[in-house]
């Protein structure tokens, strides 16, 4: 195990899509969404211990979520759970580890993860990263994780590389997320992997990345060199953070820069952005459902749904297919699968509405 190999662990995301389970006081990543135990935070930190020491791996979340972070996560040094002050997406947070870490190792490697995927395949992701981890020890490169496609799915943005005989790719473009059709062509066309937000890359090679294609977000972070890993590091942050564009990673410098590689990668892994890809991970039952807190719910003519209810309560379903249903204390949600990526805007109805207590 490496002492200049760092995990960034990114764990500041509300995941809306994921309500009413998932709220802005206790996002998807802090619930135990697949009834093992641990929360999906817990075991993305699981698998971070593996390639690199715990006084390697550095948490970024939003200041809301700290004691979160140490309450499920005892064993993380509390200096190395870094507090965003503001939302600003993925790129600032990025820039920020990047910067704080070259300062401290001009030489650190950073392994960047989101908090709330699953992996089911374990060994073979240890052995994507170790391979991407050797490539950057001869390569100034900006590696990502391309996930080996399953469907023609709408819901993820796709990477499309050159394909040749080498295990680590050259990415020719980055694709936004298509229509049902051109996905479909993604899919026949067999040179398109799913963009699954893990990336891995030396800091200095991503700190020339922000100089180069994405200026604003360079002379922000810069200004902090004599700050960092010292005292003053969270004043400067407080001050300064806020004033980052809200920018993701991928626009930021990933679609514009030309030492771009990836991976394919079959690691098991689902981002469980939505019910229905929690409903893909579960074990169903003989009509398709997958039902949490089964002992307590009773099935009649249902088929193809997702359910998740409290454990103290009786829940009867009668006549529903591919549908999802999810009872919360102060919330029931009964919504099609189909129609699934509109929850987000359920939201937003909601938070229009001013019913925020229910978010």
């Amino acid at each position: 195990m490496s002492s200049n190999i760092y995990t960034i662990i990114m764990a500041g995301g509300v995941g809306s899509r994921f309500w009413p389970q998932s709220r802005e006081r206790k996002p998807k990543q802090f619930i135990d969404i697949l009834g093992v135990g641990k929360s999906l935070m817990q075991m993305t930190w699981d698998r971070a211990v593996k390639f690199s020491t715990k006084e390697n791996v550095i948490i970024l979340t939003n200041s809301l979520y700290e004691n979160l972070i140490a309450t499920h996560l005892p064993d993380a040094l509390k200096e190395n759970i870094l507090t965003e002050p503001s939302r600003n997406n993925t790129a600032p947070c990025i820039a920020y580890a990047a910067f704080k870490l070259y300062q401290k190792d001009p030489e650190a490697t950073m392994i960047i993860l989101p908090s709330d995927h699953l992996i089911l395949k374990e060994e073979t992701y240890y052995q994507k990263i170790k391979t991407a981890t050797q490539f950057l020890q001869k390569n100034e490169a900006l590696l990502t994780l391309g996930i080996q496609p399953s469907r023609p799915d709408t819901g993820y943005g796709y990477i499309q590389y050159f394909d040749n005989q080498d295990e680590v790719k050259k990415v020719l473009s980055f694709k936004e997320k298509p229509d049902a059709d051109t996905a479909k062509k993604y899919i026949a066309e067999g040179s398109y992997l799913w963009n699954a937000g893990i990336f891995i890359w030396k800091a200095k090679d991503v700190i020339a990345a922000f100089e180069k294609y994405s200026p604003e977000l360079f002379q922000i972070f810069n200004q902090g060199n004599s700050f960092y890993n010292t005292e003053s590091e969270k004043s400067f942050i407080e001050n300064n953070y806020p004033n980052s564009p809200n920018i993701s990673i991928d626009y930021a410098i990933m679609e514009k820069a030309e030492n771009v590689f990836t991976i394919p990668s079959d690691v098991g892994w689902s981002d469980l952005g939505t019910w229905t890809s929690l409903w893909s991970a579960k074990e169903k039952d003989a009509n398709n459902n997958a039902v949490t807190n089964a002992e307590n719910t009773l099935l009649e003519n249902t088929t193809n749904s997702i359910i998740s209810a409290q454990k103290e309560k009786l829940v009867v379903i009668n006549g529903l297919d591919d549908f999802i249903v999810v009872d919360e204390k102060d919330v029931l949600l009964i919504y099609p699968k189909s129609k699934e990526q509109e929850i987000k805007k359920v939201t937003q109805t909601i938070k229009d509405k001013k019913a925020n207590k229910h978010l």
